[in-house]
Order: C-alpha cells, then structure tokens, then sequence
C-alpha cells in the first residue's frame, strides 16, 4: 500500500477532505521554520563542560563511560571493557565507515562481524550521531550503516562517540541531523542508560526491553 493510499485511508476514516490552503499554509510553514522548544540552561556551557555533563549523566543512568585519545585506541578500550564484564570477544558492529576504519586487527582476540544484529548476538558496537549533554542521551538516527537492531537485541551494546558530536540540547541534535541528513530517517533513537524497569512492584530490573550494559567509548577528538 502506497503512503498516498494510506493517508486517502485516514481521511476517509476521518470524513475528511484536504486541507483548506490556510491551514496547509500553515503547517508547511512550520515544517520549514522548525521552531525551538526550551533548552535548559544547565547545557549552555562551553564545550568542554559539555562533554563532562554528558559523561556524568550517562553514569548517573547506570551507563559507563571510557575516554580515549584516538580512533586507534578504541580497540584496547572494547577489549578491556569487555574482559572486566566477564563478556565474549564476539561482537556484531555497524557498518559504519568510521568504525571500519578502526584498527581492530590489533586486538585480534575481538571477533567482529558487520551488520545487523540476531538474537544470539551477546555484544553490538554502534556509531553514535550525536551526544546529548543535558540527559547523557545518545541520537542514533537509523540508516544502512546503523541499524536500529545493534540498539535492541544484544545484552550489550557498546557505543563509539566523538567528542566533537557531543552537543548541549536536545534541539542542536535535531538542528545537526537536519543539516547533515537532511531528508528525516525512518527513525531516529535516543538512548539514555541501559534498557529498564520498574513495573514489576517497583523493583528496578535492567535489560527488561533492550541492552542491561550500555559503555560508550568517547573519543577525545576536541580541544578540551
């Protein structure tokens, strides 16, 4: 079923015509100017500040954090996360060029296989768009070379961010996907901490709908 159809679907459903031009006017409008919501004044920091937010907040969240100079030593820091976890070298990564372009050979116990991720995937390594300081959120818009299922199924999901992607608000992440992107993915993700509940009589369980360790690699690659 084509989209057109579908939406000739929903107003039918809604007796309802197109549009009249005042209102179409009107949301094009919007859609152009995309206007800004509140950004919290504890994100207006210089840069550097930033990126300390973003750590402390994706710790606060039951997340972990590694800092490492370079691209090159992203390796190492996956090899050693993973060895204190008790976890297996076996990994599934994105295809994404930054992380292909990543020396792994230096660590050859690392298994890697590209792609997307199965259910029997014990550990995802993802390329993160961007960093959100005010929450420690992570934007994972999907596309071929970041597929949503490296954020789902894995128990583990590792995740290479550059310094330089770490933005205040929620609203300049938005800002660099429309400038960068352009065209709006068909979903953009954002990651706070490892997946959990406390549904269950208010006893907080991690892992209930996704990933139970969240470890994000940061890669100093801006001035601090």
């Amino acid at each position: 079923m084509s989209k057109q159809s579908i939406l000739t679907a929903i107003r039918r459903g809604l007796k309802r015509g197109p549009l009249p031009s005042d209102q179409t006017t009107m949301l094009r409008g919007r859609l152009a100017q995309h206007p800004r919501h509140l950004i919290p004044a504890r994100s207006r920091l210089p840069h550097a500040e930033q990126v300390e937010l973003f750590v402390r907040n994706v710790e606060k969240e039951f997340g972990s954090v590694t800092r490492v100079p370079d691209m090159d030593s992203v390796p190492g820091a996956v090899a050693d996360y993973l060895a204190a976890q008790n976890l297996p070298g076996r990994m599934v990564m994105a295809p994404h060029a930054e992380l292909q372009a990543i020396p792994w050979s230096a660590r050859p116990l690392l298994e890697i296989r590209e792609g997307r991720a199965e259910g029997t995937d014990a550990v995802s390594v993802q390329h993160a768009f961007a960093g959100i300081a005010e929450t420690g959120t992570l934007m994972l818009p999907s596309a071929p070379d970041r597929p949503v299922t490296l954020n789902l199924l894995a128990d583990t999901e590792v995740v290479v961010l550059r310094a330089s992607a770490v933005l205040g608000a929620y609203e300049e992440g938005w800002d660099r996907l429309r400038t960068e992107i352009g065209a709006m993915p068909r979903n953009v993700m954002f990651i706070t901490g490892p997946s959990r509940s406390a549904d269950i009589e208010q006893t907080l369980e991690l892992g209930a709908h996704g990933p139970r360790r969240l470890h994000v690699v940061l890669v100093e690659d801006s001035p601090r």
